[in-house]
């Protein structure tokens, strides 16, 4: 009598390795969690920027806290613009979008003739521009004024425009992407006949949006938010920007009405979010890219 064979047992698989799923995802779990708390407890200021702008005055700041309002206070944001906040509003608007499109434009070309030129001089330019990042804006304030002043744009959109309308940290970005580009597209450009300025409008900036995003979004982030210029600058109300006219706004009112001031800070929060939604993935995109190459 013989003895019937034995069938193949199934492969053994180590205990480490079948622990090492449950680890990955119990750190997966971990992981989330924290992100996700994070992000609320980032979102808790607009929360309640957002929901403390439908308040009555009596409850903004009751203690203990209550987030919902008992009757949503609409007026809140229709009555700063009855006022003056659509004027401050809309200059703003005026000077964050030229101060976000010249940067594009200038440092894009300063950029352009650093990184693909070679012409004497060239990294000494580069140097005496880095060096103006070490200059506090306290130090230029004055003889910037005293410019302004002589050029008699003291009260104009010129005279808050005009100092913005390059930067060095737009014009070291673009440089940084601009040598990320091999030259080769430039040279196979000239030997079919394009011209200097096609090859850069045409062939070379397109290239550059992921950098172009980031440049925007950080200049009319910059311009929106620019208090101190505006106010050495402007002395008349019509002129205010709007960072500049919520405190004059706010400083007019014998009683805060901290539900209004609210209603304008989100309604000023809406263009910088709105863009950045835009451009996010380029933004991103062009984070991870500048400032690493070249």
């Amino acid at each position: 009598m013989t003895a019937a064979p034995l069938a193949p047992s199934a492969p053994t698989v180590p205990a480490a390795r079948r622990r090492a799923p449950a680890r990955r995802i119990l750190g997966y779990a971990a992981l989330y969690g924290i992100l996700i708390a994070f992000s609320v407890f980032m979102l808790l200021p607009m929360a309640f920027a957002v929901l403390g702008s439908l308040k009555p005055e009596n409850e903004i700041f009751t203690v203990p806290m209550r987030w919902l309002p008992s009757t949503p206070q609409w007026q809140n944001y229709v009555l700063p613009f009855q006022k003056n906040i659509g004027r401050y509003f809309f200059n703003s608007m005026i000077v964050s979008i030229v101060q976000t499109a010249s940067p594009m434009l200038f440092c894009s070309l300063a950029g352009y003739s650093l990184a693909k030129f070679d012409y004497p001089g060239r990294n000494l330019v580069f140097l005496f521009i880095l060096s103006t990042i070490m200059l506090p804006i306290q130090v230029t304030l004055v003889p910037t004024f005293l410019i302004i002043k002589e050029l008699g744009w003291v009260n104009t959109y010129a005279g808050l425009i005009v100092p913005g309308l390059a930067t060095t940290f737009g014009t070291f970005l673009m440089r940084q992407f601009f040598l990320s580009l091999p030259s080769e597209y430039m040279d196979a450009a000239r030997i079919d006949g394009a011209s200097e300025p096609r090859i850069f409008w045409n062939i070379m900036l397109p290239m550059c949006r992921p950098a172009l995003s980031a440049l925007g979004i950080f200049s009319f982030t910059g311009s929106w938010n620019s208090f101190l210029w505006p106010l050495v600058v402007v002395n008349q109300d019509e002129m205010r920007t709007l960072p500049l006219g919520m405190v004059f706004y706010m400083g007019e009112q014998r009683v805060p009405e901290y539900g209004q001031l609210l209603a304008v800070s989100v309604i000023a929060t809406i263009p910088v979010l709105v863009l950045f939604l835009v451009l996010q993935r380029e933004l991103i995109k062009g984070a991870s890219m500048s400032g690493i190459k070249g």
